[in-house]
């Protein structure tokens, strides 16, 4: 015979491959993405309130609301520009980044005041990156040829295909372009509008190019763009002269996961950030006029200093992850710390989040199929909890990435799809314990029975000890010969109704009718202890000759006639189970215990006594119970004579 276990192992073996395999599958769709996306930005603002500052040698310089109303409009003058990179060279940062489009040229001298600021910087060992983008058609003529000393990246393997790129692009402007580096400023949004694939190569016809961010780690390391490894899928080699080689990971497209941190949000550790304006004056009256300043003079030296505008209407602004409107260059200055920190964004293997989520579905199978639905539900709650939290952490402390909703979501639809048709399964349990049991079980063992989800199939065969009960009645036979048959089918269904009761009102089993004889037992599906089985059915049989007392009172009124009744108890141990054919089923009790019982009530005739028990019940009853001897006597069946007790009456 099958276990309940093994029986519900092969109907729920395919359901975890079933519901894991759809919540892959569902993950694929661009609405899920998104909104795994999302589950990530929560991840990344609860970080914020753990994580560490950013790298010190990453400074932001913003053209604000301030600059514009106090000094000069957007886009100012191209001298204004320049002037700011000479006050800058005095700073001797490492490297001043750009992310600004100064493609094509203006007349008037403010285009070569920048070009020959750019040109002290480059002397004073200050470099200059300037921005450049994508264009399908060619913005001048040779912009190819005089690049300056900005170079493309020749050592890439891989489907430079994949690269995001154009036919040409807008560059500074030719006079910029000689004295000064350039980087690609392309960040395209995602679909959800957002920028977290960054590309780190760009293509421009048939050649690659570092990105803005990729460009000022290149200037900053010193490394010549020809020294630069690139493996489309693995990794940029970036070679430096203290760190060796740094590997920065990106896709097959060039991309790079962003793992962005610092916002201008107020929230958390920041980069330390400096109005256009404001550095100016601060610059020139320390650097310049050697005027002290209110303010403590920044701190530039050795810095990569990033320089965007954030100027209301014109903004180069855009969501991001921690901001509905951050500006755009902080993008840039999250990728450059991200490569100094070594802080990268990475993904859990796939086939190993789905491998442990499969074994975590099948150890709750394992698990929940020998549990009630409450324990199964609670189960589930707690790892749907436990694995939210494991997210949440690994993002917060290594800044690793563990999908959230395909991993919950196909555990829920497992424990969904179990809890639900164990739910019908139990249902169909209940139906059938009322279908098996509810004419013949007591109300009380009947609920237990119901409440543990216990199946007919589950009621094995086993020996049990047990209490037996048999009734029958005395001269049915003749009485039946002088009533009608309409009123002795009343009178007797009157009197075993009556009987049920008692048996029920003390927790029995009632077995059978077998005419007008009722056999009832205790401790076959339940029990209390063998003394209160047996001391409950000997007060069931007490109630039962009470009760017929009070039917032969009651029918002597109605012209009836009495009926008078012997009863036979015996303990013993007993085969009790079920037995018949798939299409009937009996419960049943077997054995010389219910034999014997059988036979001391056929006793009570020949003795003249109304209940009778067997031996093994008067070391059971005999406190609390009052038990005359009626000897020794033979029993069909039996070889040895048997004691033979009459129960009379409670002991009180």
């Amino acid at each position: 015979m099958k276990t309940p276990a093994l029986h519900g192992w092969r109907r729920f073996a395919a359901s975890p491959l079933l519901c894991f395999g759809l919540a892959w599958l569902l993950t694929q769709l661009d609405v899920v993405e998104r909104v795994e996306w999302r589950t990530l930005d929560w991840r990344t603002n609860v970080r914020v309130h753990f994580q560490p500052p950013p790298d010190p040698r990453i400074a932001v310089v913003l053209f604000g609301d301030a600059t514009e109303m106090n000094l000069v409009a957007w886009p100012p003058d191209r001298a204004v520009h320049g002037e700011l990179i000479n006050l800058l060279t005095l700073a001797k940062p490492a490297a001043v980044i750009w992310d600004v489009i100064l493609d094509a040229s203006r007349e008037g001298g403010g285009d070569a005041a920048m070009a020959r600021a750019a040109n002290i910087a480059r002397r004073s060992g200050v470099k200059v990156v300037t921005a450049s983008v994508t264009n399908p058609d060619p913005a001048e003529a040779g912009a190819e040829a005089e690049r300056g000393p900005t170079e493309p990246l020749r050592h890439v393997e891989g489907e430079i295909t994949r690269l995001l790129g154009d036919a040409d692009a807008l560059r500074p402007f030719p006079a910029l372009r000689k004295e000064s580096w350039y980087g690609f400023a392309d960040t395209p949004a995602g679909e959800d509008g957002l920028r977290r694939r960054i590309p780190l190569l760009v293509r421009v016809g048939e050649a690659v190019y570092p990105s803005l961010a990729l460009q000022a780690l290149l200037t900053y390391f010193d490394a010549p763009a020809d020294a630069v490894r690139v493996r489309l899928g693995d990794a940029i080699y970036l070679p430096t002269k203290d760190r060796g080689e740094l590997r920065v990971p990106i896709a097959r497209d060039g991309r790079f996961l962003l793992n962005y941190r610092y916002d201008q949000n107020e929230a958390g550790p920041d980069f330390p950030t400096y109005g256009y304006g404001e550095l100016m004056i601060t610059l020139t009256d320390q650097l310049v006029n050697n005027v002290p300043s209110v303010r403590p003079p920044p701190r530039l030296d050795g810095r990569i200093v990033f320089i965007g505008q954030v100027v209301t209407g014109k903004a180069d602004i855009g969501p991001t992850p921690r901001n509905p409107a951050a500006p755009l260059v902080l993008v840039h200055a999250n990728v450059v710390n991200n490569v100094l920190t070594g802080d990268y964004a990475r993904v859990a293997p796939g086939w190993a989040v789905w491998l442990g989520a499969l074994l975590v579905g099948y150890g709750g199978l394992a698990l929940g199929l020998r549990r009630p639905i409450a324990v199964e539900a609670t189960f589930t709650v707690l790892v749907v909890a436990c694995y939210a939290v494991l997210a949440f952490a690994a993002w917060i402390k290594f800044s690793l990435w563990l999908p959230l909703l395909g991993p919950i979501g196909g555990f829920l639809a497992l424990q969904f799809t179990v809890i639900f048709r164990r739910a019908l399964a139990e249902q169909r349990a209940r139906e059938q314990v009322k279908q098996m049991f509810g004419t013949y079980l007591s109300p009380v063992l009947l609920e237990r029975m119901m409440r543990s989800g216990r199946n007919i199939a589950t009621v094995s065969s086993e020996r049990r000890p047990v209490t037996i009960l048999f009734s029958d009645l005395r001269n049915f036979t003749s009485l039946t010969e002088s009533l009608r048959d309409d009123l002795l089918i009343a009178q007797l269904n009157e009197y075993l109704e009556a009987m049920v009761e008692c048996i029920h009102a003390e927790g029995g089993t009632l077995h059978k009718f077998i005419g007008d004889a009722v056999m009832a037992v205790w401790g076959d599906l339940a029990s209390e202890g063998v003394a209160i089985d047996a001391q409950r059915a000997a007060r069931a049989a007490l109630a039962m000759q009470a009760t017929l007392a009070q039917l032969n009172a009651k029918w002597q009124g109605e012209q009836k006639p009495p009926l008078a009744m012997g009863v036979g108890l015996n303990h013993g141990v007993v085969l009790i189970g079920n037995i018949g054919s798939p299409r009937r089923m009996e419960f049943a009790a077997i054995g010389d215990a219910v034999n014997l019982a059988s036979r001391l009530e056929s006793l009570n005739k020949e003795l003249h006594t109304r209940i009778l028990a067997g031996e093994n019940l008067q070391p059971l009853l005999a406190e609390a119970f009052q038990l005359r001897p009626c000897g020794s006597l033979p029993v069909k069946g039996k070889a040895q004579p048997v004691r033979v007790f009459e129960l009379l009456g409670s002991a009180s």
